[in-house]
């Protein structure tokens, strides 16, 4: 999963290069400007470009890493991904900081070969849409499906998951359409449908119910809606009743739509929205597990009789005798009932296999499907020639295999029924999630005046941006939206996992999917569909189930040789036993009575090739990802993909913030000293009228206190002229023509003004109280000393005392003075700290603890943390609340709790050794399975594996591991943590100094 795909600027209009807003912007660590000169550049999205590099001389995922980091700490660089499998590094920069020659010089001097491939590419261009692989059965598929869609032209990233058996491709829609992409799916031998592209954000289908011959109707409905505002696309297909249409949201919406069809033919039409993705993702998956069902009962009805025939009724007397009659020459009925029976299984139940196999063979591989067809095909194709040998001779007694052929594909149609199931219920957070939007929703209509006039109930999925729509008690919140009206408690912890159910009043935002409780509330919508806090949550969770963990190329790398592998052990199996057999190297005794030595050397042969199972390697990384990243997002963490779980699982240093991470985050004034005689309204009109332009939270704190001595709501300030933001110290203007200057003491350093020694001891106490200490000058001469405060977090000292037992190391890095920072970190237990640090600083230390042997998360409010959430090796964005779209961090934590950082990095602890787990259950299965297959026992105990017994192992293995991950559902978080009491802080702000109360 790509870290960054936009790129947000940052705004130089205030201290530490912070803004109020909590976003993670994909901000590149930038070269270091000149102390004291102020920054106004604004850096776009348009500006970033990528390029393509070929890399030679890679063998593993540890080279990789080495590019991939020496590509990084150029400045300038927002993403890096490097493919070792493909030889081939993507890069997107600013050519501003970073060109690609520097680019192949670092992969150079990381000791690798580096060439450009491609042309830049503008970042806007790129478009990802989401694709649908039938036909998938292991590694092997899902390898060859990714190789195909790499070797496009155009394509820039691709990534096939075969456990939700889907592809997310990133491609350059000037080179290649999403449409040629699933032809090359197709030829590859795969059934692939689009789920979702780029272009369907703002994209609705319509299902039109009535008569549609009329087209006259049609045709006018059509020019009808194209009319409407905000219409970009109309696309129709009457076959299927459907009419899809391209949008902006911001001027129409489905309902306007419905009414246009309703309208336009006189009620005789009717359109409802068609079933979203999950519907239909739901749709394939029930009609496969069906399709397993329904061949698996089916074979059992042929199998069992076989089964029977051969293994049970030849021990009952009577029955044998019948079953022993000869019907031409030595041929016996039992063996043409056998033959009867077994044929539909091989060809009508198992003509998937055959299918398989055909496909996988044309594209130059092989899969389990070869596997399957070769054994069952020896099994049969034997059996077939030893009864028609007995029909045709008098002396010739064969021994047919037909219960094995049958009893095989059964046995894989039951294992591959109860892997699908499995593999369902991996994705069940996505479910859930999708489901808790509500089914309806209360649409209210308003007059003029804004007051309600009436209501009616739509499907939610109707609900338009700017729509006011009711939310009553025990109702779901129909769409992320504005309190207008009302008051109640909502509780979020189905989004957030904050347990604790929020107040919300006028002016609150709500999340949609969320559950009010106990008043009734007016909401205005503002985020609708693909738009809203819940879909995009569900597309970060989705995104991460398809970004495959690094350990993922073991089982890839296996798995082109693991078939052909196979198949050659199994040939020299059957051969070694059949000439140990022609030239008597064992006893006659060792062949059971019902068979020859071929017969027992082909026995051999099929359970060596029926019992390997890549299968089960291919699942046991991204099944335990898909449960992992879900349950993560059912707590409030959100793990972006195998990268980030298999990063955060080595983390032994962790580096915090301060401000809005170790603090609330929400600073207030608790103390002010005038050192010149003026009146105190005046002082802070003064200093709000210069802070008001910035994005500080310290510079809000100032504003919002001075809005205390102002009697309206939103007052307004004196007009600040040369307002000038000099990062990392504070700003200056000229208000009412006086000089103000606010900030700290670099700030009136570098201005040359005189510190009083009473402002020095005020700085000094404010410091020593961990608080924040400010100076005003006026006119050249310090007027007076602000103390801010900006309370700890609730359990922050239990967290760092936690951490400390992990055996992980606890860093401090802020903006703040030193003062103020030594105060906190002692107050928490951190012993490491680094104060007055810049963003691109923070970014620097984060560099260089790397380059100290350290695996480094950072954790941030994203505010003005994004080049060290970028340099991390896991970046954790806390307290993301609904702004979750900007993708700086590898990991999201919705709550504001430092909590979940431990949780985060428990839960990727476990993740990762329940994939441990399966590859030592997957390779241990096939290290002994194949073996004891091949007869390694059967000289000494006499044991031998007959291949239905080795069919139903090997199905057995990959639901096994899927089974293995699936108890990840049960994860608890660390028992330390349910201890903690996360109480809640209340500031009482006044003119008197703060007051913190702990509950």
């Amino acid at each position: 999963m790509a870290k960054l795909l936009s790129l947000a600027c940052f705004r130089n209009e205030g201290w530490h290069n912070l803004s109020a807003r909590s976003h993670y912007p994909s901000m590149p660590s930038f070269p270091k400007s000149e102390p004291g000169t102020p920054s106004t550049s604004v850096v776009e999205p348009s500006t970033m470009i990528t390029a393509l590099f070929s890399v030679h001389g890679m063998t593993c995922s540890a080279c990789a890493g080495s590019v991939e980091k020496g590509i990084k700490r150029l400045h300038g660089i927002q993403e890096a991904v490097v493919d070792v499998l493909n030889n081939r590094a993507r890069v997107i920069f600013h050519p501003s900081f970073v060109n690609e020659e520097a680019i192949c010089e670092a992969i150079e001097d990381a000791g690798f070969e580096a060439a450009l491939l491609t042309n830049i590419t503008n970042e806007n261009t790129i478009q990802v849409c989401r694709i649908q692989i039938k036909g998938m059965t292991c590694t092997s598929c899902s390898t060859t499906v990714e190789s195909t869609l790499k070797a496009l032209s155009g394509v820039l990233q691709a990534q096939v998951a075969l456990a939700t058996e889907e592809a997310q491709v990133q491609y350059n829609p000037n080179t290649i359409t999403h449409t040629q992409i699933l032809e090359a799916i197709d030829e590859a031998g795969f059934e692939a449908t689009l789920i979702s592209s780029n272009e369907d954000l703002s994209k609705i289908d319509l299902h039109v119910e009535g008569d549609l011959t009329d087209h006259l109707m049609i045709q006018l409905i059509e020019d009808s809606l194209k009319s409407l505002p905000g219409v970009l696309e109309l696309q129709k297909n009457l076959e299927l009743s459907k009419i899809s249409l391209s949008y902006k949201a911001d001027l129409t919406g489905p309902r306007d739509f419905i009414n246009v069809i309703h309208e336009t033919s006189n009620g005789n039409l009717k359109a409802k929205i068609f079933p979203g993705e999950g519907g239909r993702r739901d749709a394939h998956r029930n009609k496969e597990i069906k399709s397993y069902y329904k061949s698996f009962l089916w074979s059992l009805v042929f199998t069992v009789p076989v089964f029977l025939t051969s293994m049970v009724f030849m021990y009952i007397p009577g029955i044998k005798d019948l079953l022993d009659s000869k019907v031409v020459k030595m041929l016996t009925i039992g063996e043409v009932i056998r033959w009867v029976l077994s044929t539909p299984v091989q060809f009508v139940f198992g003509w998937r296999f055959y299918v398989g196999s055909y496909k996988s063979l044309r594209r130059g591989s092989a899969n389990m499907d070869v596997l399957i067809a070769l054994g069952t095909n020896a099994a049969y194709f034997y059996s077939v020639y030893s009864v028609l040998r007995a029909a045709t001779s008098k002396v010739f007694e064969g021994t047919d295999f037909f219960e094995t052929s049958a009893m095989l594909i059964s046995f894989i149609l039951l294992g591959k029924y109860l892997e699908i199931l499995a593999k369902g219920k991996t994705s069940n957070a996505i479910a859930k999630l999708m489901n808790l939007t509500p089914d309806t929703a209360i649409l209210l209509s308003l007059d003029g005046e804004g007051n309600v006039v009436g209501e009616e109930e739509i499907d939610s999925r109707l609900v338009q941006k700017n729509d006011v729509i009711k939310i009553i008690p025990g109702a779901k919140v129909a769409s992320d939206g504005l309190v207008v009206w009302g008051q109640s408690h909502v509780n979020e912890s189905m989004i957030t996992g904050e347990a604790r159910p929020v107040s919300k009043r006028k002016g609150d935002t709500v999340i949609g999917g969320t559950l009010n409780e106990n008043g009734v509330l007016h909401v205005k919508a503002t985020k609708v569909g693909s738009e809203s806090a819940l879909s995009q949550i569900v597309r970060l969770v989705e995104s991460a189930q398809m970004a495959k963990a690094p350990v993922q190329k073991f089982a890839d790398r296996i798995s082109k040789f693991f078939v052909p592998l196979v198949i050659l052990i199994s040939f020299s199996t059957w051969l070694a036993w059949f000439l140990a057999g022609k030239y008597h190297a064992y006893p006659k005794s060792w062949i059971p009575s019902s068979m020859d030595s071929f017969e027992l050397a082909l026995q051999f042969g099929i359970s060596v090739m029926v019992i390997a199972c890549p299968c089960a390697l291919g699942l046991a990384t991204p099944t335990a990802v898909m449960v992992g990243t879900g349950v993560g997002a059912s707590q409030g963490v959100l793990i972006k993909g195998g990268q980030a779980l298999e990063s955060a699982h080595k983390v032994n240093c962790i580096v915090f913030d301060k401000t809005g991470t170790l603090t609330i985050g929400k600073p207030v004034i608790v103390n002010t000293k005038l050192l010149t005689k003026m009146v105190l309204r005046e002082f802070y009109e003064l200093v709000a009228a210069a802070e008001v332009n910035s994005e500080h939270p310290l510079a809000k704190a100032v504003v919002e206190y001075a809005k205390k001595f102002k009697d309206e709501e939103n007052p307004s300030w004196p007009e600040a002229r040369d307002f000038v933001s000099v990062t990392g110290h504070g700003v200056k203007a000229i208000v009412r023509n006086k000089e103000i200057m606010v900030g700290n003491k670099s700030l009136m350093t570098d201005h040359n003004i005189a510190i009083p020694i009473v402002a020095e001891e005020l700085l000094a106490e404010a410091e020593n109280m961990a608080q924040t200490g400010i100076l005003v000058s006026i006119n050249g001469e310090v007027a007076g000393v602000l103390a801010i405060s900006d309370p700890l977090k609730p359990g922050a000292q239990e967290v760092i005392s936690i951490l400390k037992s992990m055996k992980i190391r606890s860093i401090m890095v802020t903006g703040d003075n030193w003062g103020t920072a030594n105060s906190i970190a002692r107050e928490v237990g951190i012993e490491d700290v680094i104060a007055e640090a810049k963003p691109d600083q923070k970014a620097d230390k984060v560099k260089n603890l790397q380059a100290s042997g350290y695996t480094v998360a950072m954790v941030g409010d994203g505010i003005n943390d994004s080049p060290a959430l970028v340099a991390a090796d896991v970046g954790m964005a806390i307290g993301a609340g609904t702004d979750i779209a900007i993708e700086a961090a590898d990991i999201v934590l919705m709550k504001s709790n430092l909590e979940d950082v431990i949780t985060a990095i428990d839960l990727s602890r476990k993740t990762f050794t329940r994939i441990r787990l399966n590859y030592v259950w997957a390779l241990g299965y096939n290290l002994l399975g194949i073996p004891i297959a091949a007869g390694v026992l059967f000289p000494s105990t006499g044991f031998r594996l007959p291949p239905w017994i080795a069919g139903a192992a090997m199905a057995a293995s990959s639901v096994s591991v899927v089974c293995c991950s699936l108890l990840l559902k049960y994860y608890k978080r660390p028992k330390k943590l349910n201890s903690l009491d996360i109480g809640t802080i209340t500031i009482e702000t006044s003119s008197d100094p703060l007051i913190i109360h702990d509950d």
